[in-house]
C-alpha cells in the first residue's frame, strides 16, 4: 500500500517503512507525526479526493539536520561589484510507520 502525502507544501509518495527527508518540523526525535493523505493506492487501484477523505499517514521523527551549503554568487564584470551568499536548508528525517486508509 502506498500514499501521497502533503508535508511542508510538497507532495511525497510513501509506503510503510519508508524514510524521507522533509522540511523542518517541530518536535523531538521519537515524536509522532500525522500527515494529510491526498491519494491512497494498492497495486493498480487507488482512491483520491472524497474516497480518501479519512485517510492518514503516521510517522516518527528520526532526526533533524541541515542540508549541504548552496552558494549564490553574483558578479558584475568590470564594475568592482560582487556578492556571495550561502544557505543551508534545515530538514527533518522521518520514518513512515503506517498508512490508515
Amino acid at each position: 500500500m502506498f500514499a501521497v502525502i502533503r508535508a511542508g507544501g510538497k507532495q511525497y509518495r510513501v509506503a510503510a517503512g519508508d524514510t524521507i527527508t522533509i522540511d523542518r518540523q517541530a518536535g523531538e526525535p521519537g515524536d509522532a507525526l500525522r500527515f494529510e493523505v491526498l491519494l491512497v493506492g494498492e497495486g493498480e487501484s487507488f482512491k483520491t479526493g472524497a474516497e480518501a477523505a479519512g485517510a492518514s499517514a503516521e510517522a516518527v521523527i528520526v532526526s533533524h539536520g541541515r542540508g549541504p551549503k548552496v552558494i549564490a554568487f553574483k558578479k558584475r564584470r568590470r564594475q568592482n561589484s560582487k556578492r556571495k551568499r550561502g544557505h543551508r536548508q534545515d530538514y527533518t528525517l522521518v520514518r513512515i510507520t503506517g498508512i490508515n486508509a
